[in-house]
């Protein structure tokens, strides 16, 4: 609509839309285009501004110029997509419900699940934590470059990529963490069973399968021979401050490891409850959650693959006519899981995930189901983060007011004056 003008008959030209402009005729809507443009007391409308760079796209240019090593990775700088500097809660203040969402493996295998989940977050701007195995960025005719403590050299209980799914991996990474996400670390071979499982490892060999993780990241480019990537844009030496073991076996002997390299919080703890976590040898333990399992008298670990092992038992192939009822009921234990701790404690609520099409795919789509219900925009204190921006809001908290939340059992409602 044309503003600001009265023609010499007095209308009001506030009254003219777009489209009786151009119904009035060449001539008629040239004068009117005349008297718009004339300068007497009306400004010439202001010349766009450039508009700022995409943090991404600044970050990115900087990895550039910035490369590590072989150029596998580089130094970007700051993470671009964070959140606000974490503030202190006031006493009696009540805190946010945290929901972090991870993804064990994060290997990109063909199947769109690692962009999908991308896609879901930055709809809803929010977070999430990939726990990178590291092997999946090693070529399996590079296999022998990978030492397992208590295993043959080469072997892994998970297999390794190939060469396209290795690029789409490490394309969806590098898009990750640009977005805001974090890059932990799976492990390597995923070993859960008999003499070799990461259940007997000594810190020595946590150690040591750590410093190859680190260095399939570091050095894929050397591994691979690719050329045409660009870098992951962070030094993941710096990036990796946390991990999940497989299975969640061997947390008591890798803890002292994590704390020596610097690392903040640990993901690998066989079952905790809905409560507020505390440290274990000067790291945040990060617990899976047992969780409401609906029409169970028992509850469930809030992960995808405990789900799955209670209704199809160790087959990832179940009869398909159970597949809408199991659907139904893993969206529902995850909700459950949600609303109790939104409702009554507080206590952030960790949700595991694989990408993988388990079961027809049913539990990627009962956790993107979920994670729109707790993403809901009427819910304005849910803040779906990664692990390491949760950690860092913890790490501000007053000792007394973390005490206080750590007092609250399951389901013991929050209240300004506990």
């Amino acid at each position: 609509m044309v503003r600001g003008l009265t023609s010499t008959d007095g209308t009001d030209m506030r009254d003219i839309t777009r489209r009786d402009l151009l119904g009035l005729g060449v001539g008629a809507a040239a004068a009117l285009t005349g008297i718009a443009g004339c300068s007497s007391g009306i400004p010439d409308a202001p010349r766009s501004r450039p508009r700022p760079a995409d943090p991404a796209a600044k970050a990115a240019a900087r990895a550039r110029l910035r490369l590590i090593g072989d150029g596998s990775t580089a130094d970007a700088g700051e993470q671009p997509n964070q959140p606000s500097r974490p503030e202190p809660l006031e006493p009696g203040q009540k805190p946010p419900q945290f929901v972090i969402f991870s993804w064990d493996g994060a290997g990109e295998v063909g199947n769109g699940l690692f962009p999908r989940f991308r896609k879901l977050a930055r709809d809803h701007g929010a977070r999430m934590t990939f726990f990178l195995s590291g092997i999946y960025l090693l070529p399996e005719d590079r296999r022998h470059l990978y030492e397992p403590p208590n295993n043959p050299r080469g072997a892994s209980d998970i297999g390794y990529l190939s060469d396209e799914h290795i690029r789409a991996t490490l394309e969806n990474l590098r898009a990750a963490w640009l977005e805001g996400h974090e890059i932990g670390t799976h492990f390597n071979g995923h070993f859960c069973s008999g003499s070799g499982s990461v259940a007997h490892w000594t810190p020595e060999d946590w150690e040591d399968e750590i410093e190859q993780a680190v260095s399939f990241v570091t050095r894929w480019r050397s591994h691979t021979g690719f050329k045409d990537l660009e870098p992951l844009p962070f030094d993941y030496r710096k990036e990796l401050i946390g991990g999940r073991t497989p299975c969640l076996l061997g947390q008591h002997n890798l803890l002292p490891v994590a704390r020596r390299l610097g690392w903040r919080y640990d993901a690998s703890s066989p079952g905790g409850e809905q409560v507020w976590p505390r440290k274990r040898h000067g790291v945040w333990d990060l617990p899976l959650q047992q969780m409401p399992f609906p029409g169970r008298s028992f509850e469930v670990l809030s992960m995808d693959y405990n789900i799955l092992a209670n209704q199809s038992g160790n087959s990832t192939r179940g009869v398909p006519a159970h597949y809408p009822g199991w659907r139904r009921q893993a969206t529902e234990a995850y909700i459950a899981g949600f609303d109790r701790a939104y409702e009554t404690n507080r206590a952030p609520f960790f949700i595991g995930n694989h990408l993988e099409e388990w079961n027809g795919g049913i539990y990627m789509d009962a956790v993107e189901e979920a994670f729109k219900y707790m993403a809901d925009d009427r819910r304005k204190d849910v803040r779906i983060v990664s692990f390491r921006q949760f950690v860092d809001w913890l790490d501000v908290q007053r000792p007394e007011v973390l005490r206080k939340l750590r007092r609250l059992d399951v389901g013991e409602k929050w209240s300004a004056h506990d």
